[in-house]
């Protein structure tokens, strides 16, 4: 059996988040019916649809007529759950919103994927991911060498949207397998940003995080180096342990003498230590060529990642043995190559079946309206997850923020963490960011009473969530065989760098070194140099599809009974991250090229400064062109270029400079009111420093308050998505060190006295 086998979903959202959230789920099993309007899906002729569309049924209504309301309201009373992207009012103004739609079939799950969010002057604008980056502050933590906004070539807000909203979805079956109801649930862009800014959108007083100047990494531990055949890598060192083999391996350990450092690692970070050592480090790599860099740094076990190109990387044999490289034949297009299922179940796993198959509506099977028995009695209401325990084992990011995730969802995460704490606390907000939610457990699980306690919380726990490198577990003595035997109802989730075997199995995977690998940092860039997303791009990707996988596991536990290993990998998320890109046929449309700093992909569709700040211009239609030529004033320009062509113009070329001239002249809100006026889609930019006072994320519920022992007032997201009934959200701060070691082993079951021995011991750390 699958995960979600026998659940039907109906899904009439189009675009990317939607159909990827249901794709996701439809790996898994369940069976998704497309519903499309007559002209089709808004990006049909895009290559990731047929990505994102796989495994679907895919059938044609017109729901501006009463015959297409009728047949959508009849597939909904079959359905389990339906997934919209509408804007705010067209539900209600069709009548499949949730409260009529539910009045007919309660049991349903009602998504709502708005493109923006429910609130506020963006909700309207049409589903553009470099309007929701501009008006959400992530065009402007992107790292660059000007103070300015930058354009992201790949839509990783709404791929966030999409991932997050799968997980959003799955923890909505797992609640209904017990309570029998049905609820309204809204995932929205915003949603998206906070599932993938969760480390960058927080603040600490006026503290908050800005990345170096320049695209290549702020510190000279984490950063990207040229090489002296114009080759790049990046240098993954996140921790002091791993720069200090660098140094070792480069013959640069001398800078650890220097006066102004003492040897002390964080010197080196110091403002005016920094450019010091990463001039020198920059010098010293451009000495050799990569290869024999890379080969350096390989055998002294030093993280790094050459930067490659993103083809390459998906047809690789990485790829390959991750089953992440897939390919089908279409009827028209010929071969098709598409992105595997990116996390395993062992016990149910998921398979790709299919392209998109066109349907017809009679070929539709017919069922009853589902009814859900309640397996337990209804009880304190929370997150949907509520009443699940999460042991979690994980370290920075890709591995630790999955129960964050899970635990703004309901369940009650509990950090286990070695008795000097997760290395990544050393980087303050970010690990507060990443670590929301959960209690704190410190235990030294190399110590045998450590392992037999920690063996003893999985006999009443659900879930055990890893990131160890290959091979660490079984040291320890806690792999999925091990666990499993103890509690055969527990679900075993790791996350690795690039999967179980493989060449590069061994290898670290911090997420900037398979940014690197996977040719993100190059397509960025544009062929100038590669570009560092400030977005941790597979760490936080992984978290989600982590997250998602483990409840799907536990809705299957619903059936089975039993547990299951879950597995995944950074090197899985950096191409479900690329779907649309990878998404490969021969003739498909180019990929938008990219560039340092860049503004935008044309003179129409692009970042311009006013005079006051800047705007996002998403002129992408024909018809947009003349519409900005007579908002600025010049309604004689649209005469000078064929509207086709005018589109198409460069970004930095002569009708992008005649624009530029003019939009700096006036004030962003009079831009956006003349655009906006004349049906350009358009929205000024809200800046890193303007990013938490926005009225527009304040209204939209965006930002929670609350206190932090070291750092204060501390502002960050409240939500991963919302569910009407099950209401989620964040329980709690980020944990010290043992902050509740004693609080969860009590919690557990452990005797006072076997708590008081062990922490006498020191097996276990209480703050």
């Amino acid at each position: 059996m699958t995960a979600f086998s026998g659940i039907r979903i109906i899904d009439f959202s189009g675009g990317i988040a939607g159909p990827m959230a249901t794709m996701l789920l439809g790996d898994l099993g369940a069976e998704v019916i497309k519903v499309e309007p007559l002209a089709g899906d808004r990006m049909k002729d895009h290559p990731g649809y047929l990505c994102w569309n796989r495994n679907k049924q895919v059938v044609t209504l017109d729901l501006h007529t009463f015959a297409g309301l009728s047949a959508a309201r009849s597939l909904l009373a079959t359905a389990d759950m339906a997934v919209f992207d509408w804007h705010p009012g067209e539900l209600e103004r069709s009548g499949l919103d949730a409260v009529t739609v539910r009045a007919a079939n309660p049991a349903l799950l009602h998504a709502w994927f708005p493109p923006y969010s429910p609130h506020g002057r963006w909700s309207q604008l049409p589903p553009d991911e470099a309007l929701l980056s501009a008006v959400s502050g992530v065009s402007w933590l992107q790292m660059s060498y000007e103070d300015r906004p930058t354009y992201l070539i790949s839509p990783q807000v709404q791929y966030g949207q999409a991932m997050i909203g799968a997980g959003v979805l799955a923890s909505a079956l797992v609640e209904r397998a017990k309570s029998g109801e049905g609820q309204a649930i809204t995932v929205s862009g915003l949603h998206g940003v906070s599932a993938v800014e969760s480390g960058g959108t927080i603040r600490a007083a006026d503290m908050f995080r800005m990345g170096g100047r320049g695209s290549r990494g702020g510190v000279p531990n984490y950063r990207l180096y040229e090489c002296a055949d114009g080759e790049w890598f990046f240098l993954g060192t996140l921790t002091p342990q791993f720069f200090l083999k660098a140094l070792e391996a480069t013959d640069m350990m001398h800078l650890m003498a220097w006066e102004q450092v003492g040897g002390e690692f964080t010197n080196l970070l110091k403002p005016d230590i920094n450019p010091l050592v990463i001039a020198a480090l920059e010098e010293r790599f451009k000495e050799k060529p990569r290869a024999e860099w890379l080969k350096i740094l390989h055998d002294n076990d030093v993280p790094r990642g050459p930067v490659g190109k993103s083809l390459e990387w998906f047809r690789s044999e990485t790829a390959r043995i991750n089953e992440m490289h897939l390919e089908f034949e279409h009827p028209t297009l010929g071969k098709v190559e598409l992105p595997g299922v990116p996390v395993k179940l062992t016990a149910t796993p998921g398979s790709v079946r299919s392209l998109p198959i066109s349907a017809k509506l009679d070929a539709i099977a017919q069922r009853a309206a589902p009814k859900v028995s309640p397996r337990a009695p209804a009880g304190k209401r929370g997150g949907p997850l509520s009443g699940i325990r999460i042991l979690d084992l994980g370290a920075f990011i890709a591995g630790t923020f999955a129960p964050g995730i899970l635990a703004n969802w309901g369940a009650d995460s509990i950090k286990v963490e070695p008795i000097d704490g997760d290395p990544f606390r050393t980087y303050g907000l970010g690990f507060i960011g990443y670590n929301r939610g959960k209690r704190g457990l410190s235990i030294d699980l190399k110590n045998p009473k450590g392992r037999e306690a920690f063996l003893d919380l999985v006999r009443v726990s659900d879930v055990v969530l890893d990131n160890y490198r290959t091979g660490v577990r079984e040291r320890l003595g806690i792999d999925y065989q091990t666990l499993k035997a103890i509690n055969p109802r527990i679900i075993s989730c790791s996350v690795t760098g690039y999967g179980p075997v493989g060449e590069l199995s061994p290898d670290p995977g911090f997420d900037p070194l398979v940014q690197a690998r996977s040719g993100l940092m190059d397509a960025q860039g544009g062929g100038v140099e590669p570009v560092f997303y400030q977005i941790p791009v597979n760490d936080t990707a992984s978290a989600m599809v982590a997250a998602f996988g483990v409840v799907a596991a536990l809705f299957a536990r619903e059936r089975t009974g039993e547990g299951q290993e879950v597995l995944t990998c950074l090197a899985n998320q950096s191409i479900l991250t690329q779907s649309g890109e990878l998404t490969w046929y021969e003739g498909r449309p180019a990929n938008p090229k990219g560039g340092l700093d860049l503004l935008g992909t044309s003179a129409t569709n692009r970042f311009y400064a006013c005079s006051d700040g800047w705007v996002m211009v998403a002129g992408t239609k024909a018809e947009h062109f003349p519409a900005i030529c007579i908002a600025l004033g010049h309604p004689e320009w649209a005469g000078r270029l064929i509207a086709e062509k005018a589109i198409q113009e460069p970004v930095e070329g002569q009708l992008a400079n005649q624009f530029a001239e003019m939009f700096a002249t006036i004030s962003k809100d009079e831009a956006v009111d003349r655009l906006l006026t004349k049906g350009v889609p358009a929205a000024t930019v809200t800046s890193t420093a303007d990013l938490f006072e926005s009225p527009y994320m304040h209204e939209n519920n965006y930002f929670e308050d609350f206190e932090h022992p070291a750092f204060g007032a501390i502002r960050g997201p409240r939500f991963l998505g919302e569910f009407s009934r099950t209401p989620g959200g964040y329980p709690r701060r980020s944990p010290g060190i043992g902050e509740h070691s004693v609080e969860v082993l009590r919690d557990c079951g452990f005797s006072e006295d076997r708590i008081s021995e062990l922490l006498a011991q020191g097996v276990i750390r209480q703050e």
